[in-house]
């Protein structure tokens, strides 16, 4: 039986944080670049700007999630953005992710959140299956809109 152990990460975690992060970002079409993935990951740590968890399965790592922080103004309170969450294949249907997020939400929740909030891609029907089977429920009040900064 395979132990899974799920922890806010440090910074000492940032060399497997990095290749787990490059691997989400290759899984959504980017080309591999552990270096510049390390680079941001760091810069977030820096900067106090996200808080990452980490999970282990028999103390290899095999997933991660990041929050983003924010705030909310009609409800006057800290929300959480889960903006990122990757579990390597071989680890895949074992809970890692139920319990990445599992630790996202004790999270906020110690920290006085209103909410967590996350999008995923329209074609990702696996993940939103997890999301709705734990919970999660689809906004169905509001559009989101992006706008690209021209560089």
């Amino acid at each position: 039986m395979t132990s899974i152990i799920v922890r806010q990460a440090v910074l000492s975690d940032l060399a497997a944080l990095a290749v787990l992060f490059d691997g989400y970002r290759q899984f959504y079409g980017r080309p591999s670049d552990v270096d510049a993935a390390k680079e941001f990951l760091a810069a977030r740590f820096n900067h106090g700007e996200s808080v990452l968890f980490i999970a282990f399965e028999d103390g290899v790592p095999v997933g991660f999630t990041q929050l983003y922080p924010s705030f909310s103004s009609v409800s006057l309170a800290r929300t959480f953005v889960l903006n990122d969450l990757f579990v390597v294949g071989h680890a895949r249907r074992k809970g890692v992710a139920s319990q990445l997020i599992s630790a996202a939400v004790d999270f906020a929740r110690t920290l006085g959140a209103a909410r967590l909030s996350l999008a995923t891609a329209i074609g990702n029907e696996t993940a939103q299956s997890l999301y709705q089977a734990i919970g999660w429920q689809r906004d169905g009040q509001f559009f989101v809109y992006h706008f690209a900064i021209p560089v």
